[in-house]
């Protein structure tokens, strides 16, 4: 072979594997920022942050995901934090009332918002629940549920120590403010817990759709009784908590008290809002009940006091 066509021969089979290794290149790379794209997307998924905040903690992290999520939370719960003390003393009276009921213990809590808008937020409604079940979580740990009957009512200050998932509701209360730019507090919870032969029953009002889990709405009541109909006991506590909720009775009252005109406000010498031709008292006579005790939040009222 002549010596120019040797070195076209070598000129040439330099530039495929020139080529080869180029393509290699591109390929690599497609690959390295597709699975880098599946993280992003993947912890941005798992903690609702921005593209911009997740892709920043990626790369800070050297794409290590469980280094850059943590950073991601505590970035936030500073910036909560920040906005939380900010926005402190502005009003909230909105919000959503919570209830969980059990087999024989339940809870109700108050959660407040400046808006109604951003009380139709997922992310406030999922505050709501973590504050039902920290609630609940406080209340078994005692062990309550298992002393006869037992109420307690618990103000925001005492409610802010409580953790759910290792986080205090505090910090819970933070990073939601942070999120959705609202001043927000815990205002107050009661539990019940009843003996085995007594009913809890509950209702919301203004409910929120597709929460059945933990029940919320502007309106909520819970009430213990005794007796009703067998198998007719969970409609029973549903039309007294409705009706707790609509007339607002602020004590019990005696089974055999007269009514006192349309200012009535003791629960038993009520007109019943089912069936106005009965008081409370005659119409849990028709369903051999008695009603024990009650409770009900308003969204925006002073704290309730234990009916009495």
């Amino acid at each position: 072979m002549s010596l120019p066509l040797l070195f076209r021969t070598i000129r040439r089979d330099i530039a495929k594997v020139s080529v080869c290794q180029h393509v290699q290149s591109l390929h690599t790379g497609c690959q390295l920022l597709a699975a880098e794209k599946a993280l992003l997307m993947k912890l941005r998924k798992s903690t609702g942050y921005t593209f911009t905040n997740c892709k920043k903690a990626l790369e800070k992290f050297d794409n290590d995901i469980a280094q850059a999520e943590t950073w991601l939370h505590e970035q936030a719960q500073k910036e909560g934090w920040i906005k939380a003390n900010k926005l402190e003393g502005r009003r909230a009276k909105e919000g959503l009332i919570g209830l969980f009921i059990g087999d024989k213990d339940a809870v109700m809590v108050e959660v407040n918002c400046e808006t109604d808008f951003v009380a139709r937020n997922e992310k406030f409604q999922q505050l709501v629940k973590d504050v039902v079940f920290a609630t609940l979580a406080h209340h078994q740990s005692k062990g309550q549920s298992k002393a006869g009957y037992v109420k307690s009512i618990l103000a925001g200050e005492e409610l802010s120590k409580l953790s759910v998932e290792g986080t205090s509701l505090a910090d819970k209360v933070a990073l939601t403010i942070g999120r959705l730019g609202e001043n927000m507090s815990v205002k107050q919870a009661v539990t019940v817990g009843v003996p085995a032969e007594w009913q809890i029953g509950s209702y919301v009002h203004g409910g929120v759709s597709g929460q059945t889990e933990v029940p919320m709405g502007r309106y909520g009541a819970l009430v213990v009784f005794q007796g009703g109909k067998e198998g007719e006991q969970e409609v029973l506590g549903r039309k007294l908590g409705q009706h707790i909720v609509g007339e607002a009775p602020v004590s019990l009252g005696n089974m055999d008290d007269l009514p006192c005109g349309e200012s009535e406000t003791r629960l038993l010498p009520q007109t019943f809002l089912g069936d106005s031709s009965k008081t409370v008292a005659q119409f849990l006579r028709g369903q051999q009940a008695r009603v024990l005790d009650f409770v009900r939040f308003q969204c925006g009222e002073k704290a309730s006091e234990e009916a009495e």
